[in-house]
């Protein structure tokens, strides 16, 4: 597969050089370049909307920056053009880092609407700095002189298809990294990501910085492009043309930002020539059709979902013949061609033809399957050798209280957790189990107490610093990255373990590859031991119930923990797979990991744990061995309604 893709690639690069010996007319070049241009900013744009999932609005400013910044130095200080363009880089990374600080203390809408700001601002500004900006007249610029010769439309096509295969070099190295797990992580459950040690703030700063960069470059190259620019060109507009863009070609792909970037440069100068329209909308048409009665006959989709979509494209072919000016109607078309796409192709083109080209041949996704023959079997973890606490537990929480309004979810709860033992956490529901593991694993910081982990004080620190101390955990509700394979998720666990740096991950150094190596065997260590080899390239989401509980302990292992906090691992387990967990859960216990385990299935509890604390309405009731809290009139009184007498 990866000798395909290498052709792939070559041929694509090959056909792109020879288009404009093909199309030489000089318009067809210009189209050509902006489609480059808008291309390198969607690759960027794609990390922040495809991988991270937040919605950006910001981008035509970020998109005007980076123009603005290499026409000022081209106009105002004559800086020559290899200069100009990794200024203009540079300065909207740092713009990027400006706008996420505080726009990623928001999330959804807030977001949009903070980088809606951003982007108005910016364009007023660049109207009102005439001093340096030139304000409503724009600025002048000319394409560069290099050894005496004067870059042409042609010879600027070739400058601009070499910076879009260098970015897309580097996007694809950056997002098949750990960085770019990270990111994708953020997007399917930012709690979790939290919990395994990846900052959440911090790496959604580190995808808009990255976005910035890429939409700078983009930029500079604009502003030699067109060899004017002025502050109305960096919209409102273009930047929902830009999020169209990433929508209509696919998220998180690399082909997608180029379709879409093809289709809003494009499209439009479809729509002005009546006899093209005519054939192109024939040709959805009759591909519409072919997939209809495919997937009819394959029982993918129902006659009932594909009756719109056949009226749409089919209406949309016979209008063209009773239209004879196209340009009246160009919006209408326009509006209608993008709703579509949306709606009916939610992952974009090119993540239906992946769907495609997946279901006939899924071997293709497979990775990582070779390093499962080579999983140490015998040694996955080293838990480390931490100090205890003052009065010799591994953690100790002290006087915790953590209120929500007038409620107090705990009430001045102790907990003390030897080294080296199972800990049982039961209650009825409601009784505060859940919101201690978020207490101790800083998801809640608690209104008051602290709580001592390994002879340091964590109380108030963030999910990824105690995550890092070598606390992991499960969750009640699952948590996993849904559209990221079993080894993936497993990986983003070991985030911890990879030390080199972006420049590493860009250059695929030797420290880069063995950090990698070593962490793809540790995972696949991991899958064997909760028994997922097998399903190792399977997407999480599409894991039965019981193996997601599984995924998701393996996962919290790769953290290389001294405390596991399991939150209910048993349930939706088969009674077999029961017995599997608490063989799984000794071994863990063998391994020199100390377990806190909440479970409503008794017979677990009783069975394995060494210590048992009873929670109910938020306060402890009862600690002891499973025997002695099995028996205490309170427990009994707590679970059943009744005295210990009358049950």
């Amino acid at each position: 597969m990866s000798a395909v893709k290498n052709i792939s690639i070559v041929l694509a690069i090959a056909a792109a050089a020879v288009l404009p010996t093909v199309w030489p007319n000089p318009y067809y070049i210009h189209l050509m370049v902006v489609i480059g241009i808008y291309a390198i900013l969607l690759l960027g744009l794609d990390i922040v909307v495809g991988y991270v999932g937040e919605v950006s609005l910001g981008h035509a400013a970020l998109f005007g920056i980076g123009s603005y910044t290499a026409g000022v130095l081209h106009f105002q200080l004559a800086v020559p053009f290899l200069l100009a363009v990794p200024a203009s880089i540079a300065v909207t990374g740092l713009f990027g880092a400006i706008l996420a600080l505080p726009a990623l203390r928001v999330n959804g809408p807030y977001l949009a609407m903070v980088t809606l700001a951003f982007g108005t601002i910016i364009q007023i500004l660049i109207n009102e700095m005439t001093f340096l900006t030139n304000g409503p007249l724009g600025l002048s610029v000319r394409k560069p002189i290099w050894f005496g010769h004067q870059i042409t439309g042609t010879d600027y096509y070739y400058i601009v298809l070499v910076a879009l295969v260098l970015a897309l070099f580097v996007v694809q190295r950056i997002l098949k990294s750990h960085l770019g797990r990270a990111f994708e992580a953020l997007h399917d459950s930012p709690i979790a990501s939290d919990c395994m040690g990846v900052s959440v703030y911090a790496y959604k700063v580190y995808a808009f910085v990255l976005s910035a960069g890429m939409a700078g470059l983009a930029g500079s190259l604009f502003t030699y492009s067109e060899e004017y620019i002025s502050p109305n060109t960096y919209n409102f507009e273009l930047t929902i043309l830009f999020l169209l863009a990433v929508i209509m070609g696919g998220r998180k792909t690399r082909t997608g930002p180029i379709l879409g970037a093809i289709i809003v440069v494009m499209l439009p100068n479809v729509l002005s020539d009546i006899d093209l329209f005519r054939k192109i909308s024939i040709g959805i048409a009759v591909i519409t059709v072919m997939y209809a009665a495919y997937a009819i006959t394959a029982r993918i989709r129902s006659v009932r979902q594909l009756t719109l979509p056949l009226i749409v494209t089919i209406s949309l072919a016979v209008s063209g013949f009773f239209i004879s000016d196209i340009s009246e109607h160009r919006l209408t078309i326009f509006g209608v061609m993008i709703l579509f796409v949306v709606y009916y192709l939610p992952n974009g083109i090119m993540g239906f033809v992946r769907s495609i080209v997946v279901r006939f041949r899924p071997q293709w996704i497979h990775r990582h399957v070779q390093i499962l023959e080579h999983g140490d079997k015998q040694h996955i973890w080293a838990v480390p050798d931490h100090p205890v606490t003052s009065n010799g537990f591994l953690l100790e929480a002290r006087n915790i209280v953590m209120q929500f309004g007038g409620l107090k979810a705990l009430n001045d709860v102790n907990l003390q957790i030897k080294k080296g033992s199972v800990h049982g956490l039961i209650g009825p529901n409601g009784s505060g189990k859940s919101t201690t593991m978020n207490v101790l694993t800083g998801i809640y910081s608690p209104t008051a107490g602290e709580i001592e982990f390994n002879g340091k004080i964590i109380t108030g620190t963030t999910p990824s610093s105690i995550a890092g101390e070598g606390i992991a955990r499960t969750f009640q509700n699952v948590q996993l990255f849904g559209e990221m394979t079993a080894i993936e998720n497993v990986l983003v666990g070991l985030h911890h373990t990879f030390r080199h740096s972006l420049i590493d991950v860009v250059f695929q150094t030797p420290r880069c590859r063995k950090e990698k190596n070593s962490a793809e065997v540790r995972a696949a260590s991991l899958l064997q031991f909760v028994g997922l080899a097998d399903l190792a390239n399977e997407e999480a989401r599409n894991l039965p119930y019981g193996k997601q509980r599984l995924l998701e302990i393996a996962r919290a292992l790769a953290l290389n923990p001294s405390l596991l906090l399991l939150d209910e691992p048993a349930a939706g387990l088969t009674a077999p797979d029961i017995k599997e967990l608490i063989s799984m859960i000794e071994k863990i216990r063998s391994h020199g990991i100390t377990v806190i385990l909440i479970e409503h299935h008794m017979d677990v509890v009783m069975s394995i744990c060494d210590t048992v604390t009873v929670l109910d309405f938020g306060q402890k009731i009862a600690e002891g061995t499973p025997a002695a809290v099995q028996s205490d009139e309170k427990v009994i009184e707590a679970y059943l309604g009744g005295s210990a007498k009358t049950a």
